[in-house]
């Protein structure tokens, strides 16, 4: 079958019995064009099919209107929530959004980029794969004049802003309030050390050992993937250990949930036995059997903060001095890793239902009840 002719600005002003000219300008809503004769352009426009060509339209004007995103997995709801963040403030600056994922994979990452420069996006913001280990492949875009802005993962590139938390800080919040209720083997579930992410989350679960002066021992650091098949896994071996550890901090939700649940099996009592935090406080913390406690990651302020960076950079607005942005984490305490039956029914006398945490301050070592953060975003120059 013959496909059927496109609709173009000259047939509507064949039709309508005006120039091609007055057809573009009132398609654009041009004030000079008289609002009867816009209503009938419009109109015939709609009726006939036309449909405006934007690729060509963007050419001619320089720019796309359009951000690309790339993350290493979508399939994750800290993504999903830094997605969602992203999506609000791009809309409401009038661009549209390309999203792809790495998974991982440095190729993929790799050929995602060519694509959104074929794409001829305005700015890209990215989460870079765990494979990632340098800013090679990025330099194109310092070329032409792309701004990028990285998020969470991050690699040095000149110019670039990085948004993210204090990791270091994080990790050293979630070993310090597990050691607080003396666990003193604790395990460590990390990621790769090849991510910025995780290697920092390793340096800051030191940091609390030797501030509490506990040894550090390398055979509690366990190096996974980072998910609730590989935590149960984990938990498999931490229960071979010649001497079974009091505690686990892990660096994701997913790894602690898949460790809780084969330990259980296994007839260990959490958190008596062995007390357990996880990282990104995930919904599902608050519906497990204990609780989970957790460092609360501000996901969707992530993805706001990004975004509105990008944007600010392409409209030449931002302070180009800037090129780190920390957010604030909290540690959401529950009853996953509360050993202390005082510090226990504190915190059920704090809230309102099992899934509420209690809220630590690690700067004043209190439990307070739940609070919002409003704190603003702290940025290094």
């Amino acid at each position: 079958m013959k496909p059927k002719k496109e609709v173009t600005i000259y047939d509507i002003a064949r039709e309508l019995n005006i120039s091609a000219a007055t057809v573009s300008r009132g398609l654009k809503d041009n004030p000079n064009i008289k609002k009867e004769t816009r209503k009938r352009i419009a109109e015939a426009a709609r009726k006939m099919g036309y449909q405006q060509n934007i690729f060509a339209s963007n050419l001619r004007m320089q720019h796309s209107n359009t951000i690309g995103v790339i993350v290493p997995r979508l399939d994750s709801y800290f993504m999903s929530k830094v997605i969602a963040g992203i999506e609000e403030v791009i809309n409401q600056a009038g661009y549209n959004l390309i999203i792809s994922q790495s998974s991982e994979n440095l190729k993929k990452e790799i050929a995602n980029l060519t694509t959104m420069l074929n794409s001829r996006i305005d700015g890209l913001l990215i989460s870079v794969s765990g494979e990632t280990t340098d800013s090679d492949h990025f330099s194109f875009f310092q070329q032409k004049g792309i701004p990028v802005v990285f998020f969470d993962r991050v690699v040095a590139l000149p110019g670039a802003t990085c948004v993210v938390i204090d990791n270091v800080k994080a990790a050293y919040d979630a070993t310090a309030h597990l050691l607080g209720q003396g666990c003193r083997r604790i395990v460590h579930l990390g990621g790769s050390y090849l991510n910025n992410v995780y290697k920092d989350r390793i340096v800051g679960y030191q940091k609390a050992l030797a501030a509490y002066q506990v040894a550090f021992d390398p055979e509690l650091l366990f190096k996974i993937q980072l998910s609730s098949e590989t935590g149960l896994l984990a938990a498999q071996q931490i229960l071979q250990l010649p001497a079974l550890p009091d505690g686990v901090f892990a660096a994701n939700d997913s790894s602690a949930i898949g460790c809780i649940a084969e330990l259980k099996r296994n007839g260990l009592r959490i958190p008596e036995d062995i007390a357990v935090v996880g990282f990104n406080d995930d919904p599902i913390c608050r519906f497990m059997k204990p609780d989970l406690s957790s460092i609360s990651y501000p996901s969707q302020q992530i993805g706001e903060v990004a975004a509105q960076t990008l944007i600010d950079t392409i409209h030449h607005q931002s302070n180009t001095l800037v090129n780190t942005i920390i957010l604030q984490h909290e540690l959401s305490v529950r009853q996953s890793s509360l050993r202390q039956s005082s510090l226990r029914q504190s915190s059920l006398g704090q809230s309102s239902s099992p899934g509420d945490p209690v809220r630590q301050s690690p700067q004043k070592n209190l439990w307070l009840a739940p609070t919002t953060n409003n704190k603003q975003p702290k940025q290094k120059k």
